[in-house]
Formats: C-alpha cells, sequence, structure tokens
C-alpha cells in the first residue's frame, strides 16, 4: 500500500470513528412528547406602567430531545401559532394579531429552536434562536426540568418550566402610545412563563 493509500484509509477510519460517536450521542436523546392538555404558554407585558395585561398562545407543538445521562445535549424546538393568542379580550386579540404587533398574517408562528443548554444551578440556562414577526433573535432562557414519574396509564411523564423576558421592540412590534403624564400605555419588556408537561 503506498503511502498515499495509507493516508487517505486513515482518513475513512478516523471518518467512521467519528460517525459512531457522534451515532452513539444521538442514540442516548429520547424523544418526550408535549401533552397540550398540560401545557400552557403564557405571557404577561406592563400595561399603563401600573398594571400588567396577561395572555397565553393555546395552540402549539414542539419537540423535546432529552439525553437522560447529559441533559445538555439535549436538544428543543418550538412553536406558537400567533392566531391562537387569548388575552381574555377579543378587541385586544384582534389588535395583537394585527399589523401593529405580531402581523399574524404575514408571520403567523413563532417558533424557537435551541442551540446551547448548560447546567446552571439546579436548573439550566437554554440559548436558542427566537423568530417573531421574520426576526430572528439569539435568547436565552431559564428552566428547571423534573425526574419523571410514571402515571395510571404506565407513560413517563416529567415537567418542565421555561421562563425569561424578551424586548419586543428587539423582534419590530414597537406600536405604542404616549400617556398624559408621562409613560407609554405598552411596555417593551414580555415575561415569558412557560410550563409543560412531557410524555414518553
Amino acid at each position: 500500500m503506498t503511502r498515499t493509500s495509507v493516508f487517505a484509509a486513515s482518513l475513512v477510519l478516523a471518518g467512521a470513528g467519528a460517525a459512531q460517536a457522534e451515532n452513539a450521542i444521538e442514540t442516548t436523546l429520547s424523544e418526550w412528547a408535549i401533552d397540550a392538555a398540560h401545557t400552557h404558554i403564557s405571557f404577561s407585558v406592563p400595561h399603563m406602567v401600573v398594571s400588567e395585561v396577561d395572555g397565553q398562545f393555546k395552540t402549539f407543538s414542539g419537540k423535546v430531545l432529552l439525553d437522560e445521562k447529559d441533559p445538555a445535549r439535549s436538544k428543543l424546538e418550538f412553536k406558537a401559532e400567533v392566531a391562537s393568542i387569548d388575552t381574555g379580550v377579543a378587541d385586544r386579540d384582534k389588535h395583537l394579531k394585527g399589523p401593529d404587533f405580531f402581523d399574524a398574517e404575514k408571520y403567523p408562528a413563532i417558533q424557537f429552536s435551541s442551540t446551547a443548554i448548560k447546567k446552571s444551578g439546579k436548573g439550566y440556562k437554554i440559548t436558542g434562536d427566537l423568530t417573531l414577526r421574520g426576526v430572528t433573535k439569539r435568547v436565552t432562557l431559564d428552566a428547571t426540568l423534573s425526574a419523571p414519574v410514571v402515571n395510571p396509564w404506565g407513560k413517563q411523564v416529567r415537567a418542565a418550566r421555561v421562563t425569561g423576558t424578551i424586548n419586543r421592540q428587539d423582534f419590530g412590534v414597537s406600536w405604542n402610545k404616549s400617556l398624559d403624564k408621562g409613560g407609554v400605555l405598552v411596555g417593551d419588556a414580555v415575561a415569558l412563563d412557560i410550563k409543560v408537561e412531557l410524555n414518553k
């Protein structure tokens, strides 16, 4: 075998070894389904300086791949349908779905895809790409994950909670009205509180 052939063979073996290592990591990931009946995607926004408006998205989907031995290798993808927004007031919901805010007709979904998960105290820091109103920004959220339990139907169940704050201005959601005595009608900081039940 020539020196060139030996080098080529080494590259092939190295590539095969890397592929096997990657496959080994992938096989440690287990897929957990989001139980929509026990999941709540909520947010709150400052209103007229002195109070807050709470809302939720009622239609959503997602995929969670968990690494039981090393949760930092886990992956998360999530999508919420903008048209499903619900703040308890029909006229306000209609305004939020319109061009002044989310523009649901042009941008029907809010999406998040994790890029890194790191241990942080008793929980985790989830960094990922959040796409809202056609704008994608890198954000970091806080998360906790419970140990699994078995429900009466034999399925493994665990809970996750994701919280954080984003600035709506970063995503082009900028509509507002000034108040006579100072301040604005709608604050910029949007607090997220996502409670998820996962089934396996």
